[in-house]
């Protein structure tokens, strides 16, 4: 596509990658036939095709968007399996991330929808705050039309029952055995409220596998949460406090690996080089540490992982969009659940989004609950016993629309290894 960006304009490192991004586009259409929204909708303006245009056109103009273009932009899940798809390689998340960085920056939205996205922006990255919003959620409940409907959403989600045991503690956990490997964990932020157990299995698989973990003070939320929302100086403060922390271990005992136990965050840490790169100083140190950042599951099958399920045990695997589209680590969860000895059941469609996209299901509840249909309807027609992924926000987002109980990858990984059964698989025959 042709462009008209200033040359002014195009001095802008994030304005230059948009542009290449539009030039790339040939207008082939294939990309509509994997997006989500597209496929629900028919609207041009919701699929990639079409928003490249939306986004060209407003970032050329550089002026306030129209509240159209705006709903349009907030549609796309940013799944980026149209990446994937792509015959020309063209880099739509790089536009998209520019879009969204302009509309934040320029458009003044309506009042609730302000509050929303404040409220959303403060209180997720912050565990303690959001450990406070989960013991309010119950009270909130009772409170019905007298709370805004995107509050009311969120309270409905909240778990009705707490979460099995604590989040691990800053400190070293041995290696089992001889040491192969240094690895510092990232804590994360919801996850580690929502569901601790994932970590600790994430360490007792590394830990029998050879590998020390440090879990880092300091480190915290990644970033990806907020920069979704175009809140770019609050992501930048969350990767430099994560490469900060990871700087310490690295400098007291060294690191191998960096092991993330979400894909979403995984996705951008992996991306941290970029996100710091109008800061020479943080750059420098991301492009040393990003290198080293692994999908727990990259990081066990790297280890020579093994396991042999104790129970026949048939599993639907959830391929996160993060992890197959954002990180280009397609199959890795079905090869490791299939390598242990768990049966896999067939899912039609795996490449379409479950609609959770980190805030996407909050703020964007109809097109998500649409998608978490779709999704589980293809998950659950094979009759598996377990779901099976690797994100915790797919993982809330399915969990409120079915009874089968859904677990993380790591979790079944480390039970076939020796571990404890999953706490969401007691109460299975």
């Amino acid at each position: 596509m042709r462009t008209a960006f200033t040359a002014a304009q195009l001095e802008d490192p994030g304005l230059a990658e948009a542009a290449a991004a539009v030039r790339g586009c040939v207008h082939c259409g294939l990309c509509n036939a994997t997006c989500p929204t597209y496929q629900v909708l028919g609207d041009e303006r919701d699929g990639p095709r079409g928003r490249i245009q939306l986004m060209q056109r407003m970032l050329e103009a550089n002026a306030t968007p129209s509240a159209t273009v705006v709903r349009h932009v907030d549609r796309c899940l940013s799944c980026l399996s149209c990446r994937t798809t792509c015959p020309s390689s063209v880099d739509y998340l790089r536009l998209v991330d520019e879009a969204r960085a302009h509309i934040a920056q320029t458009y003044r939205r309506p009042a609730s929808e302000r509050w929303f996205r404040t409220f959303l922006a403060t209180v997720l990255p912050r565990p303690a705050l959001f450990r406070l919003a989960m013991k309010a959620a119950p009270l909130a409940r009772p409170l019905g039309r007298l709370l805004p409907a995107p509050f009311r959403r969120m309270a409905a989600l909240a778990p009705t029952s707490p979460p099995d045991g604590e989040a691990p503690e800053p400190g070293v956990y041995p290696a089992h055995g001889e040491r192969r490997m240094r690895v510092a964990l990232l804590r994360g932020c919801v996850q580690r409220v929502l569901a601790p157990e994932i970590d600790r299995a994430a360490i007792r698989l590394l830990n029998r596998l050879g590998a020390e973990v440090v879990v880092p003070a300091g480190s915290g939320c990644c970033g990806a949460l907020n920069h979704h929302m175009g809140l770019e100086a609050s992501a930048r403060r969350a990767a430099k406090a994560n490469i900060a922390a990871w700087s310490k271990v690295l400098e007291n005992g060294g690191l191998d690996r960096i092991v993330v136990t979400a894909s979403g965050c995984g996705t951008l840490v992996k991306d941290y080089a970029h996100l710091l790169g109008h800061e020479p100083g943080w750059v420098f140190r991301a492009g040393k540490l990003g290198p080293l950042a692994r999908d727990i599951c990259e990081l066990a099958e790297e280890l020579g992982y093994r396991g042999q399920a104790p129970e026949p045990v048939a599993v639907a695997y959830h391929a996160a969009c993060s992890l197959q589209h954002g990180q280009r680590l397609p199959g890795l969860g079905e090869r490791l659940l299939a390598a242990a000895g768990f049966a896999l059941a067939p899912v039609s469609d795996p490449h379409l989004c479950c609609g959770s996209a980190g805030h996407y299901s909050l703020l964007q509840p109809e097109m998500a609950g649409e998608l978490r249909s779709r999704k589980l309807a293809a998950l659950t027609g094979g009759g598996p016993a377990v779901i099976a992924s690797g994100n915790i926000g797919c993982l809330e987002h399915l969990r409120a629309g079915t009874d089968v109980p859904l677990v993380h990858t790591v979790e079944l990984l480390d039970w076939a290894a020796g571990g404890e059964r999953p706490a969401r698989l007691r109460a299975l025959p």
